[in-house]
């Protein structure tokens, strides 16, 4: 049997299930074309499960197993899990570098998102070995610490640099590969199967980590890594064409500073970047926590605690979901987004007040209110950075997006260990957390002040456009 028979009988079996569920019930479903259909669609989206898979490993089991299981200090940790911060100002420059890319074999993404798959994988495979110098076990326990530090620190720039270049440079391709009107649609859909991969991820995660030990958590690593790959090359599997040397670009016709000059100038975009950002952060800043603080203050399993990062992936499900809806009936992205950062606000009392009367349920319903409205404030701002990219620039406006948003949630994850931990000094660990709470609902509010001006700009925008439709209505009839 040919290479090319095994890979696609193993991609029909993979999205079998899929493709057997009404498309009602999938959301951006309608983004299927004759030339796209929903099954080559699925197939593609399969790198974002990779990716939502490498985050639930990164924000959600590890940092919790190193701070509590393995006494790792929270600031250290959250430094770990920012390392990708490093690598994520350069999505922009990745998307725009695929752009005109020229390749012998006459790929502009495949390149980049092979070699993206490959580093990711070699940060999973380097962290098993990390892991076990941190834990003290067996031959690693007269290892000094700081080479467990160090080997951590660098699987995880490896797996965030990996999952950065195949994000940004996968929704490239799906961009490409989609018709520009439903391109929106398309690139809603990768986002979605992000937050599935995650919730599935974590649920696997924490269901094979509910008898913990450290040599349990390693195979789930190693195991991660493995499907990381399987799942990269059936995604990539016969979806980008291959151009004749003859049709590939023999110059670029503007270099990076000038294109990202264009887009700068153009529909507020700084100011939307800097929505992007507060907003991120603020939804961001208690990654590295929510599992500790589940673990530490309210005495949940490891089990437990991993079953929230799948709690607040269902609740970003939701949101996308309800944004899609009402966003498709012409309903301005800005308001909701800023609809988004009003629902975080109880979410982030919830979880606060979950701590003085221990109740679980709280903090889970708080968990879930937090995934919810993060995905109305990531889907609002996504489809107005779509709907207000400059001709051409499609890709450098996701690129500049995702930068930003990456760069954002480095900067808060970081932020939120070392607030935690030095307010923990000076009074106690559930202080040291709520205060880093507190912070987010501040900054949820200086979110939708920054983003009244563009609910207004865009209202003024739309009843302008209507006015000028209007004539044109009143002449046809």
């Amino acid at each position: 049997m040919g290479i090319d028979e095994c890979m696609n009988r193993f991609s029909q079996e993979l999205i079998k299930t899929w493709t057997q569920i009404s498309p009602r019930f999938l959301p951006f479903a309608d983004a299927a074309t004759p030339d796209l259909p929903l099954s080559r669609l699925l197939r593609l989206s399969l790198f974002q499960v990779s990716v939502g898979m490498a985050l639930v490993l990164m924000i959600g089991t590890l940092n919790r197993v190193m701070i509590v299981e393995l006494h790792v200090p929270a600031s250290l940790v959250a430094i770990m899990i920012s390392m990708p911060l490093v690598f994520a100002p350069f999505r922009a420059l990745i998307g725009f570098k695929s752009d005109n890319h020229r390749s012998a074999l006459g790929w502009r993404r495949v390149p980049y998102i092979w070699m993206g798959t490959l580093v990711q994988f070699g940060g999973l495979a380097i962290m098993p070995f990390a892991l076990l110098v941190l834990s003290g076990l067996g031959s690693a326990k007269d290892a000094p610490v700081w080479i467990g530090q160090l080997g951590a620190a660098v699987a995880f720039l490896l797996v965030g640099a990996g999952l950065h270049t195949t994000q940004t440079v996968g929704l490239a391709l799906a961009t490409d590969l989609a018709p520009p009107e439903s391109r929106p649609k398309v690139v809603g859909l990768m986002y979605v199967m992000l937050l599935f991969g995650m919730i599935v991820s974590a649920l696997l995660f924490g269901a094979a980590l509910a008898d913990f030990s450290p040599g349990r958590l390693i195979r789930v690593i190693q195991a991660a890594a493995i499907i990381t790959l399987l799942l990269n090359v059936t995604a990539l599997w016969k979806q980008e064409p291959r151009r004749s040397r003859n049709s590939i670009p023999q110059t670029i016709e503007s270099d990076f500073h000038e294109s990202f000059k264009t887009f700068a100038h153009g529909g507020n975009a700084i100011r939307r970047l800097v929505a992007v950002g507060l907003g991120t952060m603020a939804f961001s800043m208690e990654d590295v926590l929510l599992e500790p603080y589940g673990g530490e203050i309210l005495q949940l399993s490891v089990g437990d605690t991993t079953s929230l990062t799948a709690t607040l992936a269902i609740g970003g499900l939701l949101g996308f979901g309800l944004a899609s809806r009402i966003l498709s009936r012409g309903a301005d992205p800005f308001r909701m987004a800023a609809s988004g950062a009003l629902v975080g606000i109880p979410a982030f009392l919830l979880v606060i007040f979950a701590s003085p009367i221990q109740s679980g349920l709280m903090f889970g319903l708080g968990t879930l209110l937090i995934g919810f409205g993060a995905g109305l404030f990531g889907h609002g701002t996504l489809t107005a950075t779509m709907n207000l990219a400059p001709p051409g620039q499609a890709g450098l406006a996701l690129g500049a997006w995702g930068a930003t948003q990456a760069t954002a949630a480095g900067i808060a994850v970081a932020l939120g260990g070392i607030i935690r931990d030095v307010v923990a000094i000076f009074s106690n660990s559930a202080t040291g957390y709520m205060s880093v709470y507190i912070i987010e609902i501040i900054l949820m509010l200086a979110t939708i002040i920054i983003m009244l001006p563009l609910i207004k700009s865009n209202t003024a925008v739309s009843e302008s456009r209507m006015k000028r439709q209007t004539p044109q209505v009143v002449a046809r009839w």
